[in-house]
């Protein structure tokens, strides 16, 4: 970020001019196919450093990339800052476990229908986790838009004429044309996003089944972009349907098949939410010792995503998932907070 921009705006993260960005790309994306699949372990290390602006793939509790924010855990990369610009899970995961310690806001403290997270509100409260910015959903978006397509702001009239307006970073002007004030949200470029998919081929071909939410503005927008897939399926797979490739290879630099990577979350079409895991972590998150009881059962004692699988029931509970999914078992009561009273 310029300093110059921030010391003129105490509200702007995350920001960068598009020319240091463009020169940023030319240097290290390339429109070369190249085989990009890793590991796990080494794409989380490879491309996760400590202090990086994160953002999260998926909307709510839908589609995150879960097995990737638990490899961040094990490796206790902290000092991050998170664009909550509307999954949760995920960074109220790494919040939890103290290494998410800046955060921009547009939706982030709950759990959608689950309630809200004490986890991550008990972080602000204490200090660890402090709020840089506060925006809207649409605007968060729009942040993400504007740097996928190289330019410094997005124009809008959303906030005008509230407080969050003054916690967003945004400018405000005239419009040139129509003489009315018009509010300017600079562009928001991560230093890595990391992404789960349905699938991907090794070069980085990402497709996504149903709802996309804002992933393909993110893959333009970060400067790094990890991809979690569910399967990694060769290239003549991806060509059958180029109209399901929603993420290009050439934004893409790490590839990594992570079967149920999404878990406890849905991915839709494929398997459906852990209602039984949610209520534990529920459960788990009233209080700090619960929170780390549950991260040193689930996550620190396990190796890697394949034994964490081992850890939450296996075979047996996935298929259960996925039949659930498909509809040939009934979904199982909601977990929420409110069940725990």
């Amino acid at each position: 970020m310029s300093e110059n921009a921030n010391a003129e705006n105490l509200y702007l993260y995350g920001w960068a001019p598009t020319d240091e960005i463009r020169e940023y790309r030319r240097q290290h994306k390339s429109a070369k196919k190249y085989d990009k699949r890793t590991e796990l372990k080494e794409a989380i290390k490879n491309y996760v450093n400590q202090g990086d602006y994160i953002v999260f793939s998926g909307l709510g509790s839908v589609r995150n990339p879960m097995a990737a924010v638990y490899e961040i855990i094990r490796q206790n990369i902290g000092d991050l800052t998170v664009a909550a610009k509307g999954s949760q899970h995920d960074w109220q995961l790494l919040a939890a476990a103290g290494l998410i310690t800046k955060a921009e806001i547009a939706y982030g403290f709950g759990d959608e229908v689950r309630g809200l997270c004490p986890a991550s509100r008990r972080a602000v409260n204490n200090g660890s986790l402090k709020i840089l910015s506060e925006m809207t959903n649409a605007g968060f978006q729009w942040r993400f838009s504007a740097a996928a397509r190289g330019i410094s702001f997005f124009p809008t009239r959303t906030a005008l004429g509230t407080d969050t307006l003054h916690y967003s970073g945004a400018k405000v002007i005239e419009d040139p044309f129509s003489g009315e004030k018009i509010n300017l949200l600079p562009a928001c470029y991560p230093d890595i996003a990391i992404i789960h998919v349905h699938r991907a081929d090794k070069y980085g071909n990402c497709q996504i089944d149903g709802n996309i939410t804002l992933d393909v503005d993110l893959a333009h927008a970060a400067k790094k972009v990890i991809v979690t897939a569910e399967k990694i399926v060769p290239e003549e797979e991806i060509q059958k349907r180029p109209d399901l490739t929603k993420i290009p290879f050439f934004v893409v630099d790490a590839v990594v098949e992570v079967p149920y990577g999404s878990h406890p979350n849905q991915v839709p079409y494929l398997y459906s939410f852990d209602e039984e895991h949610w209520m534990k972590w529920l459960k788990a998150s009233a209080s700090d010792e619960g929170v780390q009881q549950y991260l040193d059962e689930f996550i620190r004692s396990t190796k890697d995503h394949y034994e964490y699988l081992e850890k939450i029931g296996g075979i047996r509970k996935l298929r259960e998932l996925e039949n659930i999914e498909n509809r040939t078992i009934p979904h199982p009561t909601v977990s929420t907070r409110g069940a725990l009273k």
